[in-house]
């Protein structure tokens, strides 16, 4: 393909055209792309997700490759996506170097344009406080700026969490070390997190804070070892530290090597009295392929779990985030997205940007017909099946009894029955084999599954009690999945 004029301009005049349509949707949408190339007719473009990807595709490079085209006297351009989970360069951020330095076909003589390093990734596995930066405003740059205590909405679903997590932050209260903040996806416990790291760099602006994913920490570990670098591994972990936050600890999982290291980067954190925060999708005794001295030490202070939030602070949610936004949202609107998307803070402010970015399209206001069509549109054809965790929430709350106790090694009678319940209930809505509910149980021995599962099959068919526990149960999930 014959290219006229400069490259690099050619493309930051198409994106800055695209920007100027509507900067605030922009912002939204390309902080989730990023460009990788040019090169014989093709622009390579990343996404994070499918989503994005899809959406970006639809109402932004039409016109993005119209501009690029014209531009560069040339047509044709082919526009091909791949989805990366970590995008260290996004397109809505100005770019450090030429965005198209690599649009020639590299040549054998010519060396490769260096990559960031890994820890530079603002993509959520890499929301690194780097250490060996000097100043406070470095740390403060990559925290996200949004994820504070003031933006937190708080309900009943998410209370004790919130207030460890400002406890955890020096705000008072009683400090518990580890803080386990435990929850399903979206929920807010990454919000929690970085919450903490900007009330410890207000309090102390020198604070030492490393927040990084379990993968990350994988990542950096495997590295050091192979660069003969682990004396400054263990210094940025172990003594450079103030306050470690570590995100879905569940990816250590049947990581030996790894397990072993953290084990003793928390032993050193906390016998130094330096806070160490953990979150994971599981209760710590769910944790599959972990050590038990790992999991006795995410249970030996406070477990603190991020439920799915009720429909008034699901509303509450949507009106904090479009304050923030700067969406005119009415509050029929508000109530129609919460009672829509249940399960999830994350997808619930997806829609609302979503809606935003339409109405900003399409120059349509936002009211009710035009969120109801807008939600019918990517409301899913069929309810998603309820997991080990939905039923397990179900049955505690039914029973009136904690997802602590439900995997306890409690006999009680009452709890005793109420995990027999979970046992069976998972058995025949999800079909795992014994061996895995045992593990999503406390590490149960699969025998005491099979004979939980028994007992409740037999009690329904001749116990009208048992019977409408079940069927109540069952209910509640029926109405938790639409």
């Amino acid at each position: 393909m014959q290219v006229h004029g400069n490259l690099d301009d050619a493309w930051n005049e198409a994106v800055a055209h695209t920007r100027r349509r509507s900067p605030s949707t922009f912002e939204q949408w390309f902080s989730g792309v990023q460009f990788e190339e040019f090169a014989s007719g093709v622009l390579r473009l990343s996404a994070r997700d499918e989503f994005v990807r899809d959406w970006v595709d639809d109402h932004f490079i039409p016109e993005l490759v119209a501009h690029l085209e014209s531009s560069l006297g040339t047509n044709g351009i082919r526009v091909a996506w791949q989805v990366t989970r970590g995008l260290s360069r996004p397109v809505s951020e100005p770019p450090p170097l030429p965005a198209c330095a690599r649009q020639v076909a590299p040549s054998a003589d010519r060396p490769t344009s260096a990559r960031p390093p890994p820890a530079a990734s603002a993509g959520r596995n890499a929301w690194l406080v780097r250490l060996d930066h000097d100043s406070a405003a470095d740390q403060r740059a990559i925290v996200n700026p949004k994820f504070t205590f003031e933006n937190f909405i708080v309900g009943p679903s998410n209370e004790l969490a919130y207030a460890a997590a400002r406890a955890a932050a020096g705000d008072g209260g009683l400090r518990y070390n580890p803080l386990f903040i435990t929850g399903g996806t979206g929920l807010g416990k990454t919000h929690l997190v970085h919450a903490i790291a900007h009330h410890e760099l207000a309090r102390r602006p020198d604070a030492r804070i490393l927040y990084v994913s379990a993968d990350r920490f994988t990542t950096e570990f495997i590295e050091s070892l192979q660069h003969h670098s682990m004396d400054a591994f263990r210094a940025r972990y172990r003594k450079n530290c103030d306050v470690l936050l570590v995100d879905d600890i569940q990816f250590l999982a049947g990581r030996e090597q790894t397990q072993e290291e953290f084990f003793h980067t928390f032993n050193a954190l906390r016998e130094s009295n330096r806070q160490i925060v953990v979150t994971a999708d599981k209760y710590p005794q769910q944790l599959q392929r972990m050590p038990e001295r790992l999991v006795s030490r995410f249970s030996s202070g406070l477990v603190a779990d991020v439920q799915v939030p009720q429909l008034e602070t699901r509303v509450a949610i949507v009106r904090k985030k479009a304050e923030l936004e700067g969406i005119d949202v009415p509050d029929e609107v508000a109530v129609m997205l919460a009672q829509t998307v249940k399960n999830n803070v994350r997808e619930l402010e997806g829609a609302l940007i979503r809606l935003a970015a339409k109405s900003s399209l399409t120059g349509r206001v936002i009211d009710e017909e035009f969120a109801r069509e807008e939600l019918t549109a990517v409301r899913t054809l069929r309810p998603p099946s309820a997991n080990v965790e939905d039923i397990q929430r179900a049955v505690c709350g039914h029973f009136r009894i904690t997802n602590t106790d439900l995997i306890s090694k409690d006999r009680h009678r009452s709890i005793a029955f109420a995990r027999q319940v979970a046992m069976y209930l998972c058995r025949q809505r999800l079909k795992f084999s014994y061996p895995e509910l045992g593990r999503a149980f406390g590490n149960r021995d699969h025998t005491t599954v099979m004979s939980a599962v028994r007992r409740v099959e037999a009690l329904r068919s001749r116990d009208p009690e048992v019977a409408a526990h079940l069927e109540a149960i069952e209910l509640s999930l029926a109405d938790s999945e639409r």
